[in-house]
């Protein structure tokens, strides 16, 4: 069945979220125009408040509404200490710890020369910047462990040694809770490779 050409192009429209597929999409759409135009409206004035309002900050490059997010302003946080992220969600994940009193430095992506993604594309002018004022002792390199990723953190690491910045990288491994006849060995090969003594 084909639907008017306006709640086709919603449908469309709500595919764009990750997980939501053609039926999941339809249904949304009509149980939006069904019973919850209030909420449509008020969903549609929050995304174009968001598109229009929510920038980068200028530091970190995490989402802000203004020029300087809270944790780059905060005077409670560690500035010798930078912990570099691929994405502002890793700093959520990061920050629901409670463990890291440090401040962040967003890529906004990894290294792909493929998809040609290199180093201007990720920020590492503005990274230099933050390098040559001379107030960071360390570095901590949290980018996903994927092929991408880790050449991503190769990259940073060699880049940050110019500037005599010790370098740390996020332990990979088994993670707390887990037995080892089901963990995978690409996992079990990097835990027994970082392995720490005791």
């Amino acid at each position: 069945m084909r639907f008017s050409p306006l709640l086709e192009q919603l449908i469309e429209t709500l595919r764009c979220l990750p997980g939501v597929g053609p039926k999941t999409a339809q249904r949304m759409a009509l149980q939006l125009l069904t019973r919850g135009r209030d909420n449509g409206r008020r969903l549609a004035k929050s995304l174009l408040d968001a598109m229009e309002q929510i920038g980068h900050c200028a530091s970190c490059r995490i989402f802000s509404e203004t020029e300087f997010c809270e944790i780059c302003v905060s005077q409670h946080r560690d500035s010798s200490l930078l912990c570099i992220v691929e994405n502002p969600v890793d700093v959520t994940v990061l920050e629901q710890t409670g463990g890291f009193r440090g401040k962040y430095f967003v890529l906004l992506g990894h290294l792909s020369p493929l998809d040609g993604i290199g180093p201007e594309e990720i920020g590492i002018s503005k990274l230099k910047i933050h390098f040559e004022r001379g107030d960071i002792k360390e570095i901590i390199l949290a980018t996903n462990p994927t092929v991408e990723g880790e050449a991503t953190a190769h990259y940073i690491s060699e880049f940050a040694k110019q500037f005599s910045i010790k370098v740390t990288r996020i332990a990979h491994g088994v993670p707390i809770g887990s037995e080892l006849e089901y963990i995978d060995s690409n996992t079990l090969a990097h835990a027994l490779a970082g392995r720490e003594t005791l």
